[in-house]
């Protein structure tokens, strides 16, 4: 089993920087695994721990149940994937591949047969006779993909390696991954600042920020269901909008109460312990929509009045940059209807999809 476990890993740099604190994760086998967060978060950290390329200050790393903290890197049975390729220029295509091969003492023939293998499987059998520098991004990424599987590690450890190719290539490569994996039935790591390939790839996904693990889920479970506001704001795009107001109890239902606007919601048991204290409440972008009269009565809308102040077709979808107030935030509507700048628009939001917030601890109002 190529399962990876870290029980209360730290890492602290002599600079006295916290980059990893108290991390415990079990990534089992063939999973495929995404850490996902800001810069300086310690998701790469996490990484080259796991790699052996930086030692734990505090507790300990499990590769298939065996303690690795000791390890050097050629003896954990892993291949890890760089941002910047760090190809040999001065190879060929078959030589990069070939290289960890030939150091291991292999046999001529058996070189041959796994580089022409892993060539194959990555459609670069056309480009074994060139040189990096003749090759696009999308065929370098692939090389540095192609020399990591030829050493059948039992896991893969990717370090943001999309980040340097183009939007199209980029997209291009993400379905290759995942297809890889598929192929491979391996365990993979993969890093990454960007939310939509986090979303798109990993059977889990891991939000990491100032080095402490904030989440862990499956992508549309932590999408729905955020831990804390942090995460809300995180995944999503456009962003989630946030409103800060105060909550009050009226005839029938209690008020969320701020300066520009004032919204009814149904009574509910968690909002009590809330009574005359401000709250966060959080709206995703894709759910305010425009107030028709076919909306059903069954469920507890509310809304919302406000000003267009920016619009921004993108092809089936508009974002509306609107202002209630003081108050700015962002509404993605269907394309049918493009409101202009200065128009006043009603949208309506179901009150099941607001996610609530403590303004102190930042957690999630369940």
């Amino acid at each position: 089993m190529s399962q990876v476990v870290l029980k209360e890993v730290t890492k602290i740099f002599e600079s006295k920087v916290v980059a990893v604190k108290d991390v415990n994760l079990t990534i089992e086998d063939k999973e495929f695994v995404v850490l996902v967060g800001p810069s300086g978060c310690g998701k790469t950290t996490i990484l080259r721990l796991i790699a052996g390329l930086d030692e734990v200050t505090k507790g300990e790393i499990y590769i298939d149940r065996k303690l690795v903290n000791g390890l050097p890197p050629k003896d954990r049975g892993i291949a890890m994937v760089f941002q910047n390729y760090a190809l040999y220029p001065h190879m060929t295509v078959y030589d990069n591949l070939a290289f960890a091969l030939k150091l291991q003492k292999y046999p001529k023939n058996q070189i041959e047969q796994k580089v022409n293998e892993t060539a194959r499987i990555l459609g670069i059998s056309h480009l074994l006779n060139r040189k990096p520098r003749t090759l696009s991004g999308g065929q370098q990424q692939r090389v540095a993909v192609g020399r990591a599987i030829v050493r059948n590690p039992k896991v893969f450890l990717f370090d943001e390696p999309l980040s340097n190719l183009d939007a199209k290539v980029r997209g291009q490569m993400r379905t290759e991954l995942l297809k890889l994996h598929g192929k491979l039935s391996t365990t993979i790591i993969y890093v990454t600042h960007d939310q939509l390939e986090a979303m798109s790839m990993g059977d889990r996904i891991i939000v990491m920020k100032e080095g402490i693990v904030q989440q862990i889920g499956k992508p549309l479970d932590v999408y729905k269901k955020p831990s804390n506001k942090f995460v809300a704001g995180f995944i999503g795009s456009p962003a989630m909008n946030f409103f800060e107001a105060k909550i009050t109890k009226g005839d029938e239902n209690f008020l969320f109460a701020g300066e520009d606007f004032s919204w009814s919601l149904p009574s509910e048991k968690k909002f009590y312990s809330y009574l005359d204290r401000k709250i966060v409440c959080g709206i995703r972008p894709e759910d305010l929509n425009e107030n028709t009269s076919e909306q059903t009565t069954a469920l507890f809308f509310l809304k919302i009045k406000a000003t267009v102040e920016i619009v921004e077709p993108i092809g089936n979808e508009i974002y509306l940059t609107l202002i209630a107030g003081k108050t700015s935030f962002i509404a993605r509507i269907e394309a049918e209807k493009e409101p202009k700048y200065g128009e006043e628009v009603e949208l309506i939001v179901n009150t099941e999809k607001i996610h609530f917030f403590d303004p102190e601890t930042e957690e999630a109002i369940l």
